[in-house]
């Protein structure tokens, strides 16, 4: 009997000290699949992991008090794989650009499990900006009616293709106008630089990393056809329904690094080089002060009505059926992320600016007053400065070098397209003093031809700046 009570005595202690121990802790899974070497989503994977900015934001009390995360980073070089990602139920959030996204929120459509919705923009370019065609730079074609029956690669399914369809689209061109194959970024870079491929079509950064890396020439930039473009984060609503404080979580993460960047661009810039490879003169061209593309988390509408349109241009070509981008856009967590930050969603999502190049131009004298005819010099190991003019920056390129200075590269900006160039790949019209940059020759050509001036490279460009315009 004396036993039994001990071993009751004992079970009864022993419950009693089960009882009294915290809940085992639940592991919740947060799978992100990201592309590092695209610039434009930087903000929404690369700086947010490598400075643990969601793990800073992350719930840690009321029913998460007892819930452990473990954030598993994925790394793609396209959307496409994402999406695969994402409907395996491997991935809960995926970044990519437009195109693959609005096919990863139509491809989640039939999903019984879950759809996916589009909780943010990682970068933008109302401009149309960032996507681009590049041939090598020894190639005799200048524009895209240069490759009729030639051999054009893009990564099939990304935001390049998307583009690429578009330009068919708008000059007219059927759709074998070239032989367009699925080449990747790095098949594709390798092939035009070997001269396999007469061009190569491609998004974020490669159009300006294979110029800037010496052996490419861009002829075609997304800013024709006229359509914004933009990178965005998606969901799977079955975890974003589960765990909606995670969702606010990751996209004040977003908020946290787009504000890091531009603290210190050029100093991130660096950073992204060292974390992704893409040379830090080709990130800051995308990000910097007047950069192609502009880091803006919200939605806005003229990105939802672009997205509209490209998949009138999908459906167009058979790769779609019904699909409306207003019903797939979810900006409640967005939404709860600016309010518990106290920031205006409202007032941000209104707004189409960007940071711009400004400042005093110490070697024309004067303030820069408009940013989108300015330039900048980055000098090796001192850092980068800028210029109120494309005619004072070239000059004072030429006053660095003579001073022994090493230039890592300067940056113009297309006279009649608004974007940021490498100075060494634009075509400059001159005369009487003036010097305008551009991206595409014909449209030099065209504005030489209505100044009375000539066409000419960087080199002597720059030797008309420093004798005032005097050839």
């Amino acid at each position: 009997m004396v036993r039994r009570y001990h071993a009751l005595l004992l079970s009864v202690t022993c419950l009693s000290w089960i009882a009294a121990q915290p809940a085992a802790a639940e592991t919740v899974t947060i799978g992100i699949g990201t592309q590092d070497t695209t610039s434009n989503t930087v903000t929404a994977g690369t700086i947010v992991r490598q400075l643990h900015l969601l793990e800073k934001y992350l719930p840690k009390d009321g029913k998460y008090a007892n819930i452990k995360f473990e954030i598993e980073w994925q790394n793609f070089t396209s959307g496409p794989p994402v999406t695969n990602g994402m409907m395996a139920n491997k991935l809960q959030f995926g970044m990519m650009g437009d195109y693959p996204l609005i096919v990863n929120g139509f491809t989640f459509e039939n999903n019984p499990e879950s759809k996916s919705r589009l909780i943010a923009v990682a970068a933008y370019s109302l401009a149309g900006s960032g996507n681009g065609i590049v041939v090598h730079k020894d190639s005799p074609y200048y524009e895209l009616s240069d490759l009729k029956g030639k051999l054009v690669s893009v990564p099939f399914g990304s935001a390049a293709h998307g583009m690429v369809l578009k330009a068919l689209q708008d000059g007219g061109y059927p759709a074998d106008f070239f032989q367009l194959v699925s080449q990747t970024p790095e098949v594709g870079s390798t092939n035009l630089q070997e001269k396999k491929i007469d061009a190569h079509a491609d998004f974020v950064p490669f159009a300006e990393l294979l110029p800037f890396r010496g052996f490419a020439r861009k002829i075609f930039d997304g800013v024709q056809t006229n359509l914004p473009t933009f990178h965005g984060v998606v969901v799977r609503t079955d975890f974003a329904e589960k765990y909606p404080e995670v969702v606010v979580a990751y996209i004040k993460a977003v908020i946290a690094a787009n504000q890091w960047l531009r603290q210190d661009p050029k100093a991130a810039a660096e950073k992204i080089q060292e974390w992704t490879g893409i040379n830090k003169e080709v990130v800051y061209i995308f990000l910097g002060p007047g950069g192609n593309m502009t880091t803006d988390p919200t939605i806005k509408p003229a990105l939802v009505d672009a997205a509209t349109t490209d998949v009138k241009v999908l459906q167009s070509l058979g790769r779609m059926k019904e699909f409306d981008p207003k019903k797939w856009v979810d900006d409640s967590y967005i939404r709860k992320a600016y309010a518990e930050l106290k920031l205006d969603y409202d007032k941000d999502l209104a707004s189409t600016a960007n940071y711009e190049v400004s400042g005093e131009d110490k070697f024309c004298n004067k303030p820069i007053t408009e940013p989108r005819k300015a330039g900048e010099v980055w000098v090796d190991g001192e850092g980068i400065t800028a210029f109120s003019s494309a005619a004072c920056t070239l000059g004072a390129y030429a006053d660095l070098k003579a001073k022994g200075k090493k230039i890592n590269v300067a940056y113009v900006f297309d006279t009649a397209r608004g974007i940021k160039l490498f100075a060494d790949q634009a075509f400059f019209a001159a005369a009487n003093g003036e010097i305008a940059p551009f991206l595409l020759k014909k449209d030099a050509e065209a504005y030489a031809a209505k100044i009375g001036g000539k066409v000419m490279g960087l080199d002597d460009a720059v030797k008309l700046a420093v004798t005032g315009g005097k050839t």
